[in-house]
């Protein structure tokens, strides 16, 4: 078993857990004697460069986990400052991130690899009420069209929810801990996906 990790700073979280296991590494530790865990992801990357990363799968993957729209996320929360427009502003940004993630699973159907995706987590420590809300346009965005696909979907707002899963250096990344709780459910669901499955499964 070779597990890919492609997206953003959820999976690429060394640099907010010093002298700590990232994600990766986390992962690595939970997969089968003689599987390894590669990762692609990086800090920063909105869903278009995700796109990117996989034209770099190696040859000899065989899972793809992707957590990706948390940057695009962060774009769109700057409007929440504005409150002229702001519902149409959201709605812009949201069909802008449908055309951008649709184009992601496109690119990882298009691999014939079992694919796994995250939606973006939601309990980070202080954030505003209204960004938590606007977080959701963006994860109807994620299940939606993991669900096109019938790729299972491990759904972050469920398992990262206490302050402890996010890093004291940046709150916005997964701590140690959480990374720990996200490292679970990806060696959980890549030893159990299906590919032959028309289902999307949420854990």
């Amino acid at each position: 078993m070779h597990v890919v990790l492609l997206g953003d700073s959820i999976f690429d979280n060394a640099h907010y857990v010093p002298n700590q296991h990232p994600v990766v590494e986390q992962v690595q530790a939970l997969l089968p004697d003689g599987s390894r865990a590669t990762l692609l992801a990086r800090d920063g990357s909105i869903t278009q460069e995700v796109t990117v990363q996989v034209g770099r799968l190696p040859r000899d993957a065989t899972h793809v986990v992707v957590s990706s729209g948390g940057n695009d996320a962060l774009r769109a929360s700057l409007v929440l400052d504005t409150p002229s427009g702001l519902l149409e502003a959201l709605a812009d940004f949201q069909d802008a991130f449908r055309g951008d993630y649709r184009q992601l699973m496109l690119a990882l159907e298009a691999t014939g690899l079992p694919v796994v995706v995250c939606t973006i987590y939601d309990s980070i420590p202080h954030l505003e009420r209204a960004k938590k809300t606007a977080l959701s346009i963006f994860n109807d965005v994620i299940v939606q069209e993991a669900s096109l696909h019938a790729f299972p979907v491990i759904d972050l707002r469920r398992w990262c929810k206490d302050p402890a899963d996010y890093s004291a250096l940046s709150p916005i990344e997964p701590s140690a801990p959480g990374g720990m709780k996200i490292a679970k459910r990806i060696a959980a669901v890549v030893k159990s996906v299906d590919r032959r499955s028309r289902f999307t499964v949420i854990a």
